[in-house]
């Protein structure tokens, strides 16, 4: 197998046009690109405005504390994620072609990157944070502090940019067949070394991105779960909020990992072929979809979150009714006083 005619394979996200050796009908080909851009369309319309009502709230309406500092850092990197999509739309509407240039390709690579490992690590930083506060509550008391949570979330950020960094430097576009593709190009001859970087990155993203984080809050649930029959009814809520959470995160991007491991089988031959043209578009923007479900689950799980929100825009409510009422009753006033103004130089 050559080089050249899977370089489009060797990506963090699908960058797929179709596969040589492999025939598809236009139905199958339409049908994959529709779906693709409904629900890349749906986690853009859906995810931005409810990650930016997490921000606005946790952010600036709220009462700082460790717990609200996870959530808006969760919806910070989801935010970012989701404001990219346009891009993916366009290059999934334009049959893979890359009309943004070469720094963009960079670019939106490296957000999907970060996007992943942010989530992941906060996920995992709030399941550490919970197993900490209700297994050893005299140490979260002494450490559990608005400066830790600073400094771990700076932290994950630099952790996450790190790990996503390869994309800023392999990524690449190239002209075939009249089209720019927006590609990893790993190396421009050596194919042993194009197979050894492509099964590292790879290998990289499942264990640090997906299995490392996996285990850890599997353990913390576990041993929760056992905790929770001596906790309150609020803290009960609270961990099936952030439970629902994981597990909407790990549904989200399983089937992507997956296929991303499937994907080292094109090194070595062309069995894998079909399911990867089929599923890995699919898995892909499964994953997408992830970074618009957390402010929905906020919503439908957690009743704190909600009665906050509504009491939060029922005061946004009335102050901008009462601004606009002063802002009528002024506008009388001025307009009664010209009048009488009008009035005293008509009669003198």
């Amino acid at each position: 197998m050559n080089d050249s005619s899977h370089d489009y394979l060797y990506s963090y996200m699908y960058d797929y046009d179709d596969f040589e050796e492999v025939s598809h009908n236009e139905e199958q080909t339409h049908a994959l690109h529709v779906a693709s851009i409904v629900i890349y369309s749906l986690a853009f319309l859906l995810g931005v405005p409810g990650n930016v009502i997490v921000i606005w709230f946790t952010g600036f309406k709220w009462k700082k504390t460790v717990s609200t500092v996870w959530f808006l850092n969760l919806a910070i990197a989801d935010l970012i994620f989701v404001l990219f999509l346009p891009l993916h739309i366009t290059y999934v509407a334009t049959n893979f072609h890359w009309p943004f240039g070469k720094m963009l390709c960079k670019l939106n690579s490296f957000i999907a990157i970060l996007n992943m490992f942010a989530s992941v690590f906060f996920l995992t930083v709030i399941c550490l944070d919970r197993y900490l506060t209700l297994a050893w509550p005299s140490i979260a008391q002494k450490h559990r502090t608005m400066r830790t949570s600073g400094i771990v979330s700076g932290f994950v950020w630099l952790l996450a940019t790190f790990i996503a960094s390869p994309s800023l430097y392999f990524r690449d576009t190239e002209m075939k067949r009249s089209t720019v593709i927006c590609f990893n190009h790993f190396h421009e001859n050596d194919y042993a070394m194009v197979q050894k970087i492509h099964t590292s990155l790879t290998l990289v993203k499942f264990f640090i991105g997906y299995l490392f984080p996996l285990l850890t809050m599997v353990i913390c649930y576990a041993i929760l779960s056992i905790q929770m029959k001596r906790t309150t009814r609020a803290n009960s809520k609270f961990f099936w909020m952030v439970l629902a959470i994981v597990v909407a995160f790990f549904l989200c991007w399983t089937p992507y990992h997956i296929f991303s491991l499937l994907e080292l089988h094109v090194h070595h031959g062309d069995a894998y072929n079909e399911w990867l043209w089929i599923g890995m578009p699919i898995s892909t923007s499964l994953a997408f979809v992830n970074s618009c479900i957390n402010p929905i689950l906020y919503v439908l799980i957690s009743k704190a979150f909600r009665t906050r929100l509504e009491a939060s825009v029922a005061e946004i409510f009335k102050n901008t009714i009462r601004d606009i009422s002063q802002t009528g009753v002024k506008s009388d006033d001025l307009a009664l006083s010209e009048n009488n103004c009008t009035l005293c130089e008509t009669m003198s």
